[in-house]
């Protein structure tokens, strides 16, 4: 069992730094705009930057927020992070020298999300240039860290997006703020139709963390390879829910077998089955996520 982090403004001397960070379009700006707007009711004094220039095109994007009882700067300095929080896994692992030493709390999904240029041999079950660090790797570095597949509990739970609401309610857990103050914020900023699905998967986070924290089994734990040997690979099917594509091109585009075509309704469409290789990389890049890789059932294969 871990050490278990709680942060209360009101006992501290120095604001608390939350880091939020992640890839275009997964909800980095949502996640550090619910946390701003939670201080900010409680009565404390926030401030907030931000970096999303490539939000719509799977780039990099983070988020400081600090909040206490004086804050100065809106920019966390390095190794001042009391928590990370990281919608992408890599992501995650790139900013970990922003965490206190000894106090900081690392709380990651493990979807990973592999840019292109990654991908040099696109044989299947070839190796890919993407980090190799396993939770166990980032549990020795941190006072906390817990490692949850929240975009597959969130797709599980009916909406695939609200895996950042899933986090701030890992979030919660660390922080004393009450939940009536998180499901409020979260009310009025997720869209209508979605209100259910956000605060059933924020209850979710909450009791992911108090699982792990006791050292119960918990859904999402597992940490699958990215890839494995040929013989051992999973063969895949390619969906695309055309109800959600805008046509964007970027799949095609993108694809390095160049087996996607838009068709004459400008819908994404895999015109050379035979050619997907399954590399993930139409489904990791599409901003609507309108793609899915599923695995093929091993006697439907043979």
């Amino acid at each position: 069992m871990t050490n278990v982090v709680k942060l209360n403004p009101e006992k501290m001397k120095e604001p608390i730094n939350v880091l939020i960070v992640g890839v275009g379009g997964q909800g980095v700006i949502m996640v550090s705009k619910v946390l701003a707007q939670i201080c900010q009711n409680l009565g404390y004094q926030v401030k907030q930057s931000e970096v999303h220039g490539m939000a719509k095109r799977g780039g990099v994007v983070f988020s400081h927020v600090r909040f206490g009882s004086n804050v100065w700067s809106p920019t966390i300095p390095m190794g001042k992070a009391d928590v990370l929080i990281a919608l992408e896994w890599a992501e995650g692992l790139r900013w970990m020298n922003y965490l206190r030493p000894g106090s900081g709390v690392f709380i990651a999904d493990t979807k990973r999300i592999v840019p292109p240029f990654a991908c040099r041999s696109r044989v299947l079950g070839a190796d890919i240039g993407y980090s190799k660090n396993t939770p166990d790797d980032v549990r020795e570095k941190v006072a906390e860290a817990f490692a949850i597949d929240a975009t597959e509990m969130a797709t599980k739970a009916g909406n695939e997006r609200a895996a950042n609401t899933l986090l701030l309610g890992a979030l919660s857990t660390t922080l004393t703020f009450p939940d009536k103050a998180w499901k409020e914020v979260i009310t009025q900023m997720v869209p209508p139709k979605t209100v259910e699905v956000n605060l059933k998967v924020f209850d979710q986070g909450q009791r992911w963390i108090k699982g792990s924290r006791k050292g119960e089994p918990v859904e999402g734990a597992a940490f699958v390879p990215l890839v494995q040997p040929e013989e051992n690979a999973v063969r895949t099917h390619l969906e695309i829910t055309a109800e959600w594509c805008k046509g964007c091109d970027i799949c095609v585009k993108m694809c390095p077998e160049r087996c996607l075509v838009l068709n004459k309704d400008q819908v994404a469409e895999l015109a050379e089955p035979e050619k997907c290789t399954g590399c993930h990389i139409c489904e990791w890049l599409c901003p609507d996520f309108a793609i899915s890789l599923n695995p093929i059932q091993q006697e439907a294969a043979e």
